[in-house]
């Protein structure tokens, strides 16, 4: 049996109308100054304030943060901890999407330690301690809430900066699944099909261990069951709850087991050309189950048992294909592209997005060794 250090960090509320509560979690934390960092889309739809209102109701001083683009970048999370040295916080709190979370997170890091965000750019680089955080994530997608990691894009470069540190794990997670009804229609899409691909890429990596892999399997139940459901009835919150909770299962994956080569391939195509993060992956999923089912074919097998009630799904005697076309059914379902060429990307701009993925560090995590040449011959079927 792998040997394994398992460290939780993350408190985990979890519950419809959570929110409310926010307040009451801040002040277990000591916190008498918090500053919320949360986008404008969040902020429309009225969690921003319900979040700022459970704070101030229980006697703290606030201040919001929401100047950042939907990939935060380092000019954001700049500015932003210029507002933080201005405020002097003792809490941070991340309230939406992925976005809002990596940003905090990443304010967290200037706030505390000083420097630029390409300091912190790896894993360990904070060497003094960090404000504790909140998280109450609006989509179920990136499993922010639930690891130690911030996703920050370079403003020059556009490449994305995976900077972790264990002091900048959240302290409390606050999972309200009324929160995600509100998300558009494309952005469920985005962020479940994200989630499930964080599922089954933490199931087969390398690092894996039992720890990661309970939390793998038990995230693709929830997120293959409900998935579907949540495209067809938004307003279903106990499909909503079933993806919420999915979801910050598949980051407590990632945090235990990293990702794979689905992430490797998309974070290229989101640098070079745009394509949203979900469906990037999207795209280049199904190609990377059946190019690594060469050599985890019985662990995808585990997933295809746990899908084989659901409607439309395969069954285990399906194999490793019927996986990848459970993957594509889906994606065809939430309405997303299918090839790279329908995302405006050109064939003979696939020789440099291979060599930019074979450098990408998740690609090191896959189960199988995934080579530039392997890149571009995944790109080409995928094109």
């Amino acid at each position: 049996m792998t040997p394994f250090d398992f460290q939780p960090r993350t408190r985990i509320v979890f519950g419809i109308d959570k929110l409310e509560e926010l307040g009451r979690l801040a002040l277990d934390l000591d916190a008498r100054r918090v500053l919320v960092v949360s986008d404008a889309g969040v902020n429309e739809a009225g969690h921003t304030q319900g979040g700022l209102d459970a704070l101030q109701d229980a006697g703290l001083d606030t201040a919001l943060f929401q100047e950042f683009r939907e990939n935060p970048t380092t000019e954001d999370v700049e500015r932003g901890a210029d507002l933080a040295r201005a405020w002097a916080p003792d809490l941070l709190v991340g309230l939406g999407g992925g976005s809002s979370l990596d940003c905090a997170k990443g304010i967290n890091f200037l706030y505390t330690n000083g420097g630029r965000m390409e300091d912190y750019w790896g894993v360990g680089k904070a060497a003094l301690p960090m404000l504790p955080m909140i998280a109450v994530p609006t989509t179920a997608g990136t499993g922010s809430e639930a690891q130690s990691f911030a996703l920050i894009s370079d403003a020059q470069t556009h490449v994305k900066m995976a900077c972790g540190d264990k002091k900048a794990a959240c302290r409390i997670a606050v999972l309200d699944p009324r929160l995600t009804v509100t998300q558009p229609h494309r952005v469920t899409a985005l962020t479940g099909i994200d989630a499930l691909a964080h599922a089954l890429e933490t199931l087969v990596t390398k690092p894996r261990n039992l720890i990661s892999q309970t939390f793998s399997r038990e995230a693709w139940r929830l997120l293959a069951a409900n998935y579907a459901r949540v495209l067809e009835a938004p307003d279903d919150l106990e499909a909503r709850s079933g993806m919420q909770l999915g979801a910050c299962l598949a980051g407590m994956a990632i945090e235990n087991s990293m990702l794979g080569a689905a992430h490797a391939l998309a974070n290229p195509l989101t640098a070079a050309y745009g394509i949203v993060h979900g469906e990037a992956v999207a795209l280049m999923l199904p190609h990377v189950i059946r190019f690594n089912g060469a050599t985890v074919a019985a662990s995808y097998e585990e997933l295809l048992q746990a899908t084989a009630g659901i409607d439309g799904g395969p069954a285990a005697a399906d194999g490793v294909e019927g996986l990848a076309r459970f993957i594509e059914q889906r994606r065809e379902q939430a309405g997303l592209k299918g090839r790279l060429a329908e995302c405006g990307v050109e064939r003979d701009r696939l020789t440099q997005l291979a060599a930019d993925a074979a450098k990408q560090w998740t690609g090191t995590f896959n189960p199988r060794e995934v080579a530039q040449a392997d890149c571009l011959q995944l790109y080409e079927q995928a094109f």
